[in-house]
């Protein structure tokens, strides 16, 4: 066995664009970590984040410390500026997304059993207080990335890929 080189790269890509037809939107609410930004961004470019809304506090892609770990990636994506997270979900429901928080909550159900449509928006919050109250009840639902460990929550940027991951996985599932 040995690694793909960069034409059989393009060739294994290319076979799950082809599998993927749904839209996959992200909202970063209030993520002040410039560095958990970057990292979200790079993801979101991997996994083909159709729309990106940066809410609140959530530093720009041009920031230095964002490109850093973004890599350029932000070339890929389609970025929206809201001044918080409600007019943000507002903007990506009239887009056609349905939005779904990924927050634990006490009403919040498991991301791999919520029912998820052609057009899904993962909305993530802050690193310390996650998604505000108010993007919570804007939200079409809530849900939650279980966890097994004694470790009771995750970073954000991990939890946004996780949850794209899991949305993308269900799409070339089924």
């Amino acid at each position: 066995m040995k690694q793909l080189d960069g034409t059989g790269l393009k060739r294994l890509h290319r076979g799950w664009r082809r599998r993927t037809t749904g839209r996959l939107g992200l909202l970063l609410e209030d993520v002040e970590g410039p560095f958990n930004v970057g990292a979200i961004i790079r993801t979101a470019a991997a996994l083909r984040v159709d729309d990106v809304w940066l809410a609140g506090r959530t530093p720009a892609p041009e920031d230095p410390k964002v490109g850093k770990t973004a890599l350029g990636t932000d070339r890929y994506l389609t970025f929206h500026r809201c001044d918080d997270g409600p007019a943000a979900v507002e903007e990506a429901r009239s887009a056609g997304y349905d939005v779904v928080a990924i927050e634990l909550a006490d009403e919040a159900r498991p991301l791999h059993e919520v029912a998820l449509g052609e057009a899904t928006l993962l909305a993530v919050g802050h690193e310390d207080r996650g998604c505000s109250s108010s993007l919570l009840a804007a939200a079409d639902l809530v849900a939650y990335l279980p966890l097994l460990g004694r470790v009771g929550s995750l970073n954000v940027a991990t939890a946004a890929a996780l949850a794209c991951y899991e949305v993308r996985r269900r799409e070339w599932s089924s």
